[in-house]
């Protein structure tokens, strides 16, 4: 997903892509403790930085409708 797309998705969608993210962070997280070589080395640190996004948008995207107020 890429930060436009990640904007424009409801908080329902984002919850439940960063549900499936970190189960797969799990995975390939266990596949490294064991030992084996992992078919693409570079996917655990995509998947750290796609969770980061996600989480920031979650958190701000809930702040935006508070702040604003009519004086």
């Amino acid at each position: 997903m890429k930060r436009k797309e990640i904007k424009a998705a409801s908080k329902e969608e984002l919850e439940s892509k960063l549900q499936e993210l970190k189960k797969e962070l799990m995975k390939q997280n266990a596949q490294i403790r064991i030992g084996t070589t992992p078919t693409n080395p570079g996917k655990v640190k995509q998947m750290k930085k796609m969770i980061a996004k996600i989480i920031t948008q979650l958190k701000t995207g809930a702040k935006a409708p508070s702040n604003k107020q009519e004086v």
